[in-house]
């Protein structure tokens, strides 16, 4: 059984960690399978954003897997270790929206693949957390360095120190979900989200995504280069040339990405 699955439609491409027996853990092997994935997305232009979700209800990933790591070797610890970092970094530099879709639990190494996207949306019952420090080790996979950047140092310490454990509704307040839904409304409303994204050039996502990120590692001198340079991107695309034809003709533009 694949323990990552992929399903592309409509421009959107949906990923799921498929190891609910194991509450989506991360071995050795669905990393090692996440990565593939993550590179055939990466160059793949039909898709434009795309949806990471947890098997089933129970968790979205409870990060590393523990079994599996009291067998390991000092060597093989290390391996699992760069590996996730490589697999988490790829994540995010993808160059399309990515929405992490928190249906569950989501601690350690699954809050940092959440860390790792663009969007966070999660059910109100998902509780979350970088729990590390519980178990005499850190976040090792970007979670001291993405949490900080996205809620600011204090809060980062407190959580990350603690080992806090959080619903739903206090990581929202804390600035770290985009937002909060119903279980049942999970799906519809991550995938309305993907469908506001897509009314949007493709190139022009992806250029501003890219102007932000790069941007925000600078001084505001090089950023605002950077963002010239990323607008000029857009300038030469037909998308730009169809968005104007269409809001003169009062119609919805249709943009193919070129």
């Amino acid at each position: 059984m694949d323990s990552i699955l992929l399903e592309v439609n409509h421009h959107i491409a949906t990923v799921t960690i498929n190891r609910p027996e194991a509450l989506n853990a991360f071995n050795y092997e669905t990393l090692l399978q996440l990565e593939k994935i993550v590179e055939q997305i990466r160059v793949n232009e039909t898709i434009r954003v795309i949806v990471f979700i947890g098997a089933e209800n129970k968790a979205f990933s409870v990060g590393a897997d523990l079994k599996e790591r009291k067998q390991l070797t000092a060597a093989e610890v290390k391996r699992n270790l760069f590996k996730i970092n490589d697999v988490f970094n790829a994540i995010d530099g993808l160059p399309q929206p990515t929405i992490a879709a928190i249906n569950g639990f989501a601690f350690g190494g699954g809050m940092e693949l959440a860390l790792a996207c663009d969007f966070r949306i999660a059910i109100k019952e998902a509780v979350m957390g970088l729990t590390e420090t519980s178990l005499a080790i850190i976040p090792g996979a970007g979670g001291t360095q993405r949490l900080p950047r996205l809620i600011g140092q204090a809060k980062a310490l407190e959580l990350i120190l603690t080992a806090r454990r959080m619903q739903a509704d206090e990581a929202f307040s804390y600035g770290l979900l985009t937002k909060v839904v119903e279980r049942s409304k999970l799906i519809q409303e991550v995938f309305g989200f993907c469908q506001q994204l897509l009314a949007n050039g493709p190139i022009a996502l992806v250029q501003a995504k890219f102007a932000i990120k790069n941007g925000m590692n600078t001084d505001l001198s090089t950023g605002l280069q950077i963002e010239r340079k990323a607008y000029e991107m857009t300038l030469p695309t037909e998308d730009r040339v169809e968005a104007l034809k269409a809001f003169a003709e009062k119609r919805k533009p249709i943009f193919k990405g070129k």
